[in-house]
């Protein structure tokens, strides 16, 4: 597992260094996100043609948690409506006790608590020509320092609305 997310981090940089930037497709998009951790709905923001930040508030069993990202875009294939996008942020929530899955493994809490961490993300958007429909697949590496310190990696799925104003 470990020398396929080593491969995959790899290749994607690689791809991002040989691209080269373009204009952005839209401004702003709200729309769901599907996570190893949590489901919940998401809104990203354009500072600029490649700069964005992204909010995630997701519900997760016995609690919920609020995500904040910024992140760098840059067109890959040379395929207008597909970007590689990667970034970090942090993450703040609660929990309570409960039985937990987690990807490199399972946790049980017995009460509840904080959640407080850093997140980074990897991923590509696809934007569909002619609609307003945006969607991602990411990979969520997390540092947990509120209930750890502990390493995991979780898979996203994204669904957005996307404004171009």
């Amino acid at each position: 597992m470990k020398k396929l997310t080593l491969l995959l981090l790899t290749s994607a940089f690689v791809i991002v260094i040989q691209q080269k930037a373009s204009a952005q497709l839209y401004k702003a998009a709200a729309g769901l996100k599907f996570t190893g951790y949590e489901n919940g709905v998401s809104g990203k923001y354009f500072l600029n043609e490649n700069n964005a930040v992204e909010g995630i508030l997701g519900i997760r069993s016995h609690g919920v948690v609020l995500t904040g990202l910024y992140q760098i875009h840059q067109t890959v294939f040379d395929v207008p409506e597909l970007k590689f996008y990667y970034g970090f942020g942090a993450h703040l929530g609660a929990i309570g006790d409960g039985h937990y899955r987690r990807f490199v493994k399972d946790d049980d809490y017995g009460d509840a608590g904080i959640l407080i961490g850093a997140d980074g993300v990897v991923g590509m958007e696809y934007l569909i020509p002619e609609t307003p429909i945006a969607i991602s697949f990411d990979l969520n590496p997390r540092l947990e320092l509120g209930r750890g310190p502990f390493f995991d990696l979780s898979p996203g799925l994204g669904l957005k609305y996307t404004f171009k104003w």
